[in-house]
């Protein structure tokens, strides 16, 4: 059953807007993201315990900049703004916010009040990312400084008559050290939450929820044989049984042995209704001659659905389409207001026309751990749930440039020796995402008494638990050596091994 608790999120544009979502979660709160300037009737409707106003790029005195509902802080329900949140609620109740000389952007020591119920149980000083242009000159009446900076005189105000608060920093990101206490004493100690929710709670309601819409319909799952589309498929096998057809569409991009591995997976240990389309000489023939990475992606989502409609043209009538899309691929593909980072084959790379009733996906709104959580839940094998993760388009995104066999077969061997070399060393479970790149580059080399002139392969390893944010990791020495001497010693055409020491931002975690 879903909680009757509830804290409604307010979506006013930012990047790391649904990590908020996922930090009320955490605290075992139910939690839902909605549109800015959702109606005071919806609200009510909605009866939440408390209102999260998000940040956003926006400055609160631009001629469309996003505005609440009039009288929302006149509802009695607790209010946290963050970033932009904080200055709306400032200028709405006649506080002024202006442009900073000095931009905060980065970890920042913030001087907060640790006798405010926000930040009980914190020192005097605490790190916490800031990232804005304007800020909170002063604050409204009613309310008091609870933080500030050296170049940020109001960085958290609050009215604890009213239980209206506001911080200039983001909580939610990693980089906000002890962050997520701040959210949970405003669930816990303003809102009064008593945390009864848990992704036992998510399932639940999903599976409730697919039956309903679904019903006695025909769904086809967009299955990869990755996390996110292996959960999705399960999901929904619990939901609707054998009216689900998987379809695992081998586009020849998938890493070492693993088309087989999925097909063995799937069809011994679940009742579902299984096709494998062998489609790689299809795929190959579309991508000939394609280096630009964003175009990549689109050819192969499209190639993707094409094969769907010719397989449920096969099988009869299919209603829904469903796929394993999850919140990070929704937020970088720049779906509402966010920035467009790379479109993902889940979301970007839809054509215009698809010939099935509607589009499922059930994880939407799930981070990477929430998803694996979800599948563990699910009663899905451990070892399949934390497989690695795995892009859509597959290795055609860790090829830089154009995409041949002869190149699939390189990386494939060398990121297959980099996951094994891994998993012998047992990080496997340490490192979040780690994998080969095959770069474009060439480069001279000594093999034997004789030159070559040959690839070079670039090693990836990062740790993170939202794969919002994320940073490289440290990989033992030895270890890397190893792996290195290997990939040049066992995998042709390749004389050199670069290791990727970049986190995200500014990079992201795949290399196209």
């Amino acid at each position: 059953m879903k909680s009757n608790e509830l804290i409604l999120i307010l979506d006013f544009g930012g990047q790391y807007n649904q990590l908020i979502a996922r930090r009320v979660r955490e605290c075992n709160v139910y939690s839902e993201v909605v549109p800015f300037n959702i109606t005071l009737e919806k609200i009510k409707e909605k009866n939440p315990k408390g209102i999260i106003f998000t940040g956003g790029p926006a400055s609160v005195y631009g001629e469309n900049s996003p505005k609440c509902a009039d009288g929302i802080f006149e509802l009695g329900i607790p209010v946290l703004g963050i970033c932009y949140g904080m200055q709306l609620m400032s200028h709405t109740l006649g506080g002024k916010v202006t442009s900073a000389s000095t931009r905060e952007y980065g970890e920042t020591n913030v001087n907060i009040d640790n006798s405010s119920p926000l930040f009980q149980g914190f020192g005097d000083k605490n790190i916490f990312l800031m990232s804005h242009t304007d800020y909170v000159e002063s604050v409204p009446d009613g309310f008091k400084r609870i933080g500030y900076t050296s170049v940020c005189p109001n960085a958290a105000m609050a009215n604890d008559e009213k239980k209206l608060f506001g911080i200039q920093f983001h909580p939610e990101v990693n980089n906000s050290v002890n962050g997520t206490q701040v959210i949970k004493n405003f669930l816990y100690n303003i809102c009064n939450c008593s945390g009864d929710w848990k992704m036992s709670s998510f399932v639940e309601e999903s599976i409730k929820n697919l039956k309903e819409k679904i019903g006695d319909k025909k769904a086809l799952c967009a299955l990869s044989g990755g996390v996110d589309s292996s959960v999705a498929a399960v999901l929904l096998s619990k939901a609707i049984g054998k009216n689900l057809t998987c379809i695992f569409v081998d586009h020849g991009l998938l890493r070492k042995n693993e088309g087989d591995e999925v097909e063995k997976i799937f069809t011994q240990n679940y009742d579902l209704n299984f096709i494998r389309v062998n489609a790689k000489d299809r795929f190959l023939e579309k991508l000939a001659g394609i280096t630009d990475p964003e175009k990549k992606r689109k050819i192969i989502g499209e190639e993707f659905i094409r094969v769907f409609e010719e397989e449920a043209k096969k099988i009869g009538t299919v209603d829904f389409l469903v796929q394993g899309t999850i919140y990070p691929d929704v937020i970088e593909s720049g779906l509402g207001k966010s920035a467009v980072i790379k479109s993902h084959h889940n979301v970007g790379g839809l054509p215009d026309y698809v010939d099935f009733k509607e589009i499922v996906e059930p994880l939407r709104n799930l981070f990477k751990d929430e998803v694996r959580k979800t599948g563990l839940e699910l009663g899905i094998p451990e070892n399949l749930v934390y497989r690695q993760p795995f892009p859509g388009p597959g290795l055609a995104i860790r090829i830089i440039g154009d995409i041949t066999n002869e190149k699939l077969d390189i990386l494939k061997d060398a990121d297959s020796i980099f996951r094994e070399e891994i998993a012998n060393a047992g990080l496997h479970k340490n490192i979040n995402q780690y994998f080969a790149v095959l770069t474009n580059l060439k480069s001279v080399g000594v093999m034997g008494d004789e030159r070559t002139y040959d690839y070079t392969v670039a090693l990836r390893a990062v740790e993170t638990t939202d794969f919002m944010t994320g940073v490289w990791s440290k990989i033992p020495y030895e270890i890397l050596e190893k792996v290195s001497s290997r990939i040049v010693n066992e995998v042709k055409h390749v004389n050199r091994v670069v290791y990727d020491i970049t986190s995200k931002p500014p990079a992201t975690i795949e290399w196209e």
